[in-house]
């Protein structure tokens, strides 16, 4: 619209009066001057000259000149305008577009403004030491903390945030508890343990509590978990994943998971409980950790990522910023945070002397083609396909939520192993030391669980068989040479992919529909060569962010150095993260917790506490509560608004101020352009 034309000349609105007060009297030479030019003009400039005055003002001006006129809030909600004010303000790229599904860039300011959480609504004080974890509930109506005071808490969501159940552990001999996730039903909790033992000891329990009551929490199993750091996690809503650790040989070892039912109460000793799952085999001391189940509804045969990908693994290494570190930096004491990993005594269990002349080295070449960015920058850069395929609440999370949410008929068969939806394990592990450094996925194909024990050979069958034995005694092949894997990978499950991220994996999350894998890491040094198993490289301080496509199974994002950790590698322990559909959330040892918008992956905000923050999480249902759990003893909920708050809280100014304002930006352009 051009309000120079003839057409737009007849709806230019008469000209408002602009009263200046005479006690105003150190800009009255202003008005004198332009009083008589700049009003003949104001109401005939040209859209563009118009908007440009816009853009020099503050936005809560901005907003309040909208509502002088028509025309002033038409050009104050032009899309244009607040895209440079969203560029601009919160420092993205602008070549980013538009996140799909959004109103306008105005809506999109308002949101990064006003819709995160950003009010503290309650600090609960319920644990007495280091809150160590915190998960919500499918349903968003409870979340459930761990701490190293032996207890979980399972809190009611809504505001005010009440305790509903809690379990004291240390009767079942468990030092502290360390991780609790939800069935997808919400009527039973996972919660994982470590034993009371020596400092060595790497025993660990999973426990399962029904929490679907009004009254009281009932235990329904406990299960061996060993090494504790496995964590475990749900197969299905009624099965569970527990792991195991055999040693093989010196600095081989065999990670065995576990099928488990949830429910062991069974009427026949006939009747099975656990079957294995997988068996893996370790290498320089390794071990699988951190397990966690990823539904891909997407997942088919016609588009696979295992079937055409490479065999070999894909090396991803940190952009070649140096990282710079002294030996000072890395001393912390070792109370704080998550339990140290158990593979953190390795180093002093064994004592073996290595050959120096075969070293093994962790450098490789990175295959992505972001631009490096600032040491200082705390973005999240993303490939240009992860905007293009973004959707926020994606297809494939409805149909998940539409599946999993729909009531089964009691007469269908129930697939309790849930093989209709494709699935993939993930867990970290490693090869080159035995801290955690690679990303393994193992894709899950059609899982049964025995309904009866095999009951095996009978005994006069076992004793034909051991004298068969004895006579072939001699012909008994040698014990299998367990360092190499070659010659004993048919015993072993294969893992299917591998994805080295160079660097301690200190925390993984999965978003909403399951489709993108985000991953705390603290780097190592670039072209570090580890030459003992035993002694891993040193970590940087700085937390990065990885994010990993499951559909391709490629990294197509990274966040470096924005959130701090300060503790060795040796001392590492786990700083969890949580992915909504809007926002990414970590905690820190830097004593805050980070949120970051997961399309445009800007830093938004961060939450201060007094300690180490060790677990953040979004409540399911509503993006705009966050939980955040620290070595401070509390737990933090933040909100968007306090409830009883009405909305959002809008700057007001007099509209006679706002116009004042605006006249003198007309007068200093209009000198400007003539």
């Amino acid at each position: 619209m051009d309000p120079m034309g003839s057409a737009a000349a007849a709806n230019i609105p008469k000209k408002p009066k602009i009263y200046v007060s005479k006690s105003e009297s150190d800009n009255a030479h202003v008005k004198d001057d332009y009083d008589d030019d700049a009003e003949d003009l104001w109401w005939t400039l040209p859209q563009l000259v118009l908007t440009e005055i816009f853009w020099l003002l503050p936005v809560k001006d901005i907003l309040n000149a909208g509502l002088t006129c028509r025309r002033w809030y038409e050009i104050a909600n032009d899309d244009y305008l607040w895209k440079r004010k969203f560029h601009r303000h919160f420092k993205t790229d602008p070549c980013i577009a538009l996140k799909p599904g959004a109103v306008s860039w105005k809506s999109e300011y308002e949101r990064l403004t006003f819709g995160i959480p950003f009010v503290q609504s309650q600090c609960l004080k319920g644990h007495v030491h280091q809150v160590l974890h915190v998960s919500f509930s499918h349903n968003g109506e409870m979340f459930s903390t761990c701490s190293k005071d032996g207890y979980v808490i399972i809190w009611n969501a809504g505001h005010p945030c009440t305790e509903k159940y809690s379990q004291n552990m240390k009767k079942f001999n468990w030092k502290y508890t360390q991780y609790s996730q939800f069935n997808q039903s919400d009527s039973l909790l996972l919660v994982s343990g470590v034993h009371f033992g020596s400092p060595h000891s790497t025993s660990g329990e999973i426990a399962v509590f029904t929490v679907d009551g009004n009254v009281e929490s009932h235990l329904r199993c406990r299960v061996i978990n060993r090494p504790y750091d496995i964590f475990g996690t749900w197969f299905s809503d009624q099965y569970l994943i527990s792991g195991d650790l055999h040693w093989l040989a010196q600095m081989v070892s065999t990670s065995i998971l576990w099928l488990n039912k949830a429910n062991q109460e069974v009427d026949s000793e006939h009747v099975p409980i656990m079957n294995q799952l997988y068996k893996f085999y370790n290498r320089n001391a390794s071990s699988v950790r951190a397990i966690m189940m990823a539904k891909c509804p997407w997942l088919d045969e016609s588009n696979d990522p295992l079937i055409t990908a490479s065999t070999s693994d894909e090396i991803l290494e940190s952009p070649s910023d140096d990282i710079e570190m002294s030996e000072h930096s890395l001393t912390v004491q070792n109370s704080v945070g998550n339990p140290l990993s158990h593979s953190a005594s390795l180093r002093r269990a064994f004592h073996i002397s290595f050959d120096d002349s075969t070293p093994s080295t962790s450098t490789a070449s990175l295959s992505l083609n972001w631009s490096l960015q600032r040491s200082n920058d705390s973005t999240i850069h993303y490939l240009d396909e992860y905007r293009r395929e973004f959707t926020g609440d994606s297809v494939s999370d409805e149909s998940v939520d539409e599946e999993e949410d729909e009531p089964m008929d009691a007469s269908d068969e129930y697939d309790e192993m849930e093989n209709s939806i494709p699935k993939y394990l993930i867990f970290s592990t490693g090869s080159k030391t035995y801290t955690p450094h690679q990303i393994g996925i193992k894709r899950i194909r059609n899982i049964t669980f025995p309904k009866k024990l095999d009951p095996g050979p009978s005994l006069k069958e076992r004793i034909a068989a051991k004298k068969a034995a004895e006579q072939q005694n001699q012909f008994r092949d040698p014990d299998p040479d367990w360092w190499d894997y070659e010659a004993v990978a048919d015993r072993f499950d294969k893992v299917d992919k591998v994805i080295d991220l160079h660097g301690h994996i200190i925390g993984m999350a999965l978003s909403p529909d399951h489709r993108y894998l985000y991953v705390n890491t603290r780097p190592w040094p670039k072209n570090y060569i580890i030459t003992n198993p035993l002694e891993p490289p040193p970590i940087a301080q700085e937390i990065d962010i990885h994010v990993i496509d499951l559909m391709t199974l490629k990294r197509i994002g990274n966040m470096l150095r924005a959130h701090k950790a300060y503790t060795p590698s040796t001392e590492c322990f786990f700083i969890f993260l949580d992915v909504c559909d809007d926002y990414v959330a970590s905690g820190a040892e830097d004593m805050h917790a980070y949120l970051w918008d997961r399309y445009y992956g800007i830093s938004l905000a961060k939450y201060k506490h007094t300690d180490v923050v060790n677990s953040v999480a979004f409540n399911p249902k509503d993006n705009e509560m966050l939980v955040t759990t620290s070595d401070d003893f509390t737990i933090k909920v933040i909100l968007k608004v306090l409830p009883g708050i009405s909305g959002n809280t809008h700057l007001t100014v007099a509209n006679e101020r706002v116009l004042k304002r605006c006249h003198f930006s007309l007068y200093f352009f209009m000198k400007i352009i003539f």
